[in-house]
């Protein structure tokens, strides 16, 4: 259960990031991205496995790049459902929904399973005649 609230807020940070650098995505500030958060990812949730699925040629055809697509018009329907978060054409919903990935997935990346911040350890692996070995 931590985990959800952990990447709730992961999400509100990543729309504050893309408020910040998209001209045309503007909030109120933290209150309403953490409200604007919530209703994404119910929309994330409820309608974007729809969504994929019907747009799933077209996906497909594009090698997955029509997902941003489908995160801006799920980020367009949240700007007309939360009143302070507001998102002025599909240009900067498209951008806006890149940068929300990208900052989402690097914030998420540091988060396990379980819903706690772990530190990533790398195995050095190394040739022994022929196998890779630990």
């Amino acid at each position: 259960m931590p985990g959800i609230f952990l990447r709730w807020l992961m999400l509100t940070v990543a729309i504050l990031a893309a408020a910040y650098l998209v001209e045309g995505i503007q909030t109120a500030g933290f209150l309403s991205a953490l409200v604007t958060a919530a209703v994404l990812g119910i929309l994330n949730a409820i309608l974007r496995p729809i969504l994929i699925i019907l747009t799933l040629p077209a996906t497909i055809l594009t090698m997955g790049l029509f997902l941003f697509v489908i995160n801006a018009l799920l980020l367009m329907m949240v700007s007309g459902v939360v009143g302070s978060f507001h998102v002025t054409g599909f240009g900067s919903a498209l951008l806006g929904s890149l940068i929300i990935s990208l900052v989402g997935w690097l914030l998420n990346s540091f988060i396990s399973d379980r819903g706690r911040v772990e530190r990533v350890e790398h195995i050095e692996m190394r040739r022994n005649h022929g196998r890779w070995e630990p």
